[in-house]
């Protein structure tokens, strides 16, 4: 009678443990299978956040890229534009060299130096020329003064008596680049009317670029 207490005991507490460890089994597999999905779904996130991030970089890349190579394009662009201005003003230059090599230029130098002269408005002048203008320059002051002298004149009521001179030191006249005409000093150079045919191309140029550019890159 007693043993047969004790076994149904036993077979109790097996009963209960078998329950015990199904139910241990059942959880620890229920814990483990949701343990796995928030895993994989975490993995997944984590791998999209990764494509993501990796597209956005090669979308920025690509961009960078893009815009790279735009500036390159606008810098060819704008070097070509440069090159052929450049070589438009030369060939102006050219064509002062022409100009000054022709029978109206001591009538132009004496033309230049009567502006100068209405510019600086002052009574002593030392005028700078190229070396191998320096007799044209000095044959033409005479007729210069005189056509100064009668336009103040006549617009002030004054007769001025201005004493033009040559620049006598070889050494200063103007260079070859500077493709003819004067320069103008006074008041020991502190005053200077540049009248070379240099600087009235370079103003000329300067006026005219917007017209220049806009006949040669309309579309720009």
């Amino acid at each position: 009678m007693a043993s047969d207490q004790i076994r149904q005991m036993v077979n109790f507490i097996l009963q209960e443990a078998h329950e015990k460890a199904n139910e241990i089994r059942v959880k620890t597999e229920h814990d483990f299978n949701l343990e796995k999905q928030t895993l994989v779904h975490e993995a997944k996130l984590a791998v999209q956040d990764e494509y993501t991030k990796k597209e956005k970089d090669r979308e920025v890349q690509e961009r960078i890229a893009r815009s790279a190579e735009i500036g390159q394009c606008r810098q060819k662009k704008m070097a070509l534009r440069d090159d052929l201005l450049t070589s438009l003003m030369k060939e102006a230059s050219s064509k002062c060299k022409v100009v000054a090599d022709g029978s109206n230029y001591p009538a132009l130098l004496q033309k230049l130096i009567v502006q100068g002269l209405i510019k600086i408005e002052e009574l002593e002048v030392v005028v700078f020329c190229r070396k191998e203008d320096v007799n044209t320059v000095k044959k033409v002051i005479p007729a210069a003064v005189k056509e100064y002298v009668d336009i103040m004149e006549k617009e002030s009521g004054i007769k001025l008596t201005p004493k033009v001179t040559v620049n006598p030191d070889r050494k200063r006249d103007l260079p070859e680049s500077s493709n003819g005409g004067v320069k103008l000093t006074a008041c020991a150079g502190k005053i200077v009317c540049d009248n070379t045919m240099s600087s009235r191309l370079s103003l000329v140029y300067e006026e005219l670029m917007p017209s220049i550019r806009e006949i040669l890159f309309p579309e720009a």
